[in-house]
């Protein structure tokens, strides 16, 4: 098996262990969702630690918060994380899983609007055209439904600026996210012990185990995830990550039967057309840089 396919593998593992989520937090709907973060914070941050122990690379922690202002911005990106997963843990305790599942269809086209606006990055008129689709479809949404998607909006939001404050980070998936979880443990913490349920004492065995799940549930599709990333296509990589969109869809819609309104059914075919016309731009954007790279004597100038 070549590189190539092992990481289209992982991908796509991880991907699909994103796209059931929504099945595991549906099982802890009796936890409140800030306690289910919370105790997500502490059990991701043992598995990470974890890692990096067999790794030999845990006194890469200290050094990696040896500088304020790498150490802020670590801090930024752990509030940006955090708030993305309390939102997704809320929008499936409260039965709001096809919204939640917009919100990570959308945050690729939210994502290159954020560049754009941030960085100064430069839009295709294909790329344009998509973010135009996507404003379309949250449009009609909107006026159908009588309320903006909110919950959508924020998790595409929320992991927008993760990503593009991670951009300024220089350390590794692993490391970067344990440093995260690790500023937000003593949250964490106070949380369950002042407002948990007296200290998780009133959650049973079963209870206290999906909890603990939370660690490798969060930590091994990103283990996965930079694993393919650095052996397959940015497209591909593109590509492939709508199935866990699409999973978090079916599940909400067929598994725990939410209501599919005729303003989804129009809506979501407009956005979907417009990540069709992104990834066809991704793609062409690839295939150029692979052709320029391949035939590096015509990147210069006459």
């Amino acid at each position: 098996m070549t590189d190539s396919q092992k990481g289209v593998i992982a991908l796509i593992t991880a991907c699909t262990v994103w796209g059931l989520s929504p099945l595991y937090y549906a099982m802890l709907k009796h936890v409140p969702a800030v306690e289910v973060l919370s105790y997500r914070c502490l059990w991701s941050l043992a598995f990470f630690s974890l890692v990096l122990m067999v790794q030999g690379r845990l006194s890469e922690i200290p050094r990696a918060l040896k500088f304020p202002r790498q150490t802020l911005l670590i801090l930024t990106a752990a509030i940006m994380i955090s708030a993305n997963w309390f939102g997704f843990i809320f929008a499936v305790q409260t039965g709001q899983g096809i919204e939640a599942s917009l919100g990570y269809y959308i945050f690729p086209l939210v994502a290159v609007l954020l560049g754009q606006s941030v960085f100064g990055e430069r839009l295709s008129t294909m790329q344009w055209a998509a973010v135009a689709l996507a404003a379309a479809g949250v449009s009609v949404l909107t006026l159908g439904l009588g309320v903006a998607p909110w919950i959508a909006l924020a998790l595409a939001g929320t992991f927008g600026f993760y990503g593009l404050i991670k951009k300024k980070i220089t350390l590794g998936p692993l490391l970067s996210v344990n440093c995260e979880v690790l500023l937000l443990a003593p949250f964490a913490i106070g949380w369950i012990y002042f407002m948990g349920s007296s200290a998780g004492g009133d959650n049973d065995i079963g209870t206290h185990l999906l909890l603990m799940l939370s660690g490798p549930l969060t930590a091994t599709p990103l283990v996965l995830f930079s694993f393919a990333a650095k052996r397959i296509r940015l497209a591909t990589v593109g590509l492939v990550q709508y199935l866990n969109p699409t999973l978090q869809f079916l599940c909400a819609a067929v598994v725990m039967g939410e209501v599919v309104t005729r303003w989804h059914i129009l809506a979501f075919p407009i956005i979907w057309t417009g990540l069709a016309i992104y990834t066809l731009s991704a793609y062409r954007q690839d295939a150029a840089a692979r052709k320029l790279s391949a035939n590096p004597e015509t990147s210069g100038t006459i």
